[in-house]
């Protein structure tokens, strides 16, 4: 009698086990877990035999096998040292102009990005060459943290980008598409990321210490060929249709080995055993945490909650301007609370739909929605790019988060712009079709 009156009442059950789960801390596997096994449990028309199809067909998935294979390409090519000579790269590109440091540290972030496809990686590699070397040329602690913190955000927008793969998997997306939709924004993000970041040094007064040399730039450029070839090699693949986004994560990892093992000679036999390691470790926690929350999914679609939610924005939202306004609202929202991913596998599902509602093209909004996703990165309380950036000094979060401030309204207004400007996403991948 009492699970019947409970059933009655699941849906809400669901949704307040799920936000209760996050609120009290646990880790979102966690959560997501026992939202499942609570809501089965009270449900009789839901049984676990279910849960587990559910969960065997979330992972027999052909596409997924990206997300390992793009994974494993980028922890090649960070313990190969390719990050040093990206850097390199980018100083002798653009070190020489006011505030050069900052714009190198965001162009390498925007070169790693194209290599690693995780913020948090971004952040990380780059972040530990390039903050201490700004504070040693004069910069301001906090300052060179925000600036590492907001760059590592490119690492899920410029391709290869897991964020991507998954997102495609999970809404039926093309995920080709979807890659090359983030190209064109990606870079035009970064370049004015670095326009505020000129703005700032010649405010503040940095100086230059170095000049341009066109010998400077070709010896960096002969250094760093590889590494900047293996974004085209991934990319061309994809966008002459010779192979799908699984396909070229399998030759990024060939490509990378062959590269570190041969060219640069940074990467042993031992190192390669640890990036196996390291890269089996965050690929089972990642995929854990999507095909539990595709389960989840499945119940929110078993109790219609995206259809509720589809037909509240229906009635209340007129216009397809209202919907992108309330939709980055929410994304900006969540994305300070809750991780990428969780946000990635719930909300993706639950907006992909309306959106296609409100006649915008699926790769259009996918690209809106993964850079909302970038940018919770880097907002406070939880972002994951703040977080991984303020480990590198000891400076108090909030002047981290202030000076990151600036950074994070221009790439909110690049989202904009992307939003209401549809062909600079759609462009690219419209070739492909063309």
């Amino acid at each position: 009698m009492i699970l019947e009156m409970l059933a009655q009442f699941a849906p809400v059950i669901l949704i307040v086990v799920f936000l209760l789960g996050m609120v009290i801390g646990l880790p979102i596997t966690w959560a997501l877990g026992i939202t499942t096994v609570v809501t089965v449990a009270i449900d009789p028309g839901i049984t676990f035999a279910v849960v587990g199809q559910k969960l065997f067909s979330s992972a027999d998935n052909f596409a997924m096998l990206a997300v390992p294979g793009f994974f494993l390409a980028g922890d090649i090519m960070t313990a190969g040292g390719l990050s040093k000579k990206l850097v390199e790269f980018a100083d002798s590109l653009v070190g020489w102009v006011t505030g050069g440091i900052s714009l190198v540290a965001i162009v390498s972030c925007a070169f790693f990005a194209a290599i690693s496809g995780s913020s948090a990686a971004t952040t990380a590699a780059i972040g530990g060459i390039m903050y201490p070397e700004m504070v040693k040329r004069g910069y301001p602690s906090d300052y060179s943290t925000a600036v590492q913190a907001v760059g590592g955000t490119l690492g899920i927008i410029i391709p290869p980008s897991i964020v991507f793969v998954i997102y495609g998997n999970i809404t039926g997306t093309s995920i080709s598409q979807l890659l090359m939709a983030g190209v064109v924004p990606g870079v035009l993000c970064a370049a004015a990321l670095c326009v505020l970041a000129y703005i700032i040094a010649r405010r503040r007064s940095y100086e230059v210490d170095q000049m341009f040399s066109w010998r400077g730039l070709g010896q960096s450029f002969l250094r760093s060929v590889f590494a900047l070839l293996m974004p085209l090699i991934i990319l061309g693949g994809i966008y002459a249709g010779i192979c799908t986004p699984t396909e070229s994560s399998a030759i990024a990892c060939l490509y990378g080995a062959i590269v570190c093992f041969v060219a640069y000679h940074d990467l042993t036999f031992k190192s390669f055993c640890k990036v196996l390691e390291s890269t089996a470790v965050s690929v089972s926690t990642l995929m854990l945490l999507v095909v539990t929350a595709q389960v989840v999914g499945f119940l929110f679609t078993y109790y219609s909650i995206p259809t509720t939610v589809a037909n509240f924005f229906l009635e209340h939202v007129a216009s397809k301007t209202g919907f992108i306004l309330i939709t980055i609202a929410i994304m900006v929202l969540c994305g300070m609370f809750l991780d990428t991913s969780a946000n990635n596998l719930i909300l993706g599902p639950i907006f992909s739909p309306i959106a296609a509602m409100y006649g915008m093209d699926p790769v259009h909004f996918g690209l809106i929605f993964v850079f909302l996703l970038a940018l919770g990165q880097a907002t406070p309380p939880f972002g994951t790019c703040l977080f991984v950036s303020c480990t590198l000094n000891n400076d108090t979060f909030s002047d981290v988060v202030r000076e990151s401030f600036p950074f994070m309204i221009t790439e909110l207004a690049c989202i904009i712009l992307f939003a209401f400007v549809p062909g600079l996403s759609t462009w690219l991948p419209g070739m492909m079709q063309g």
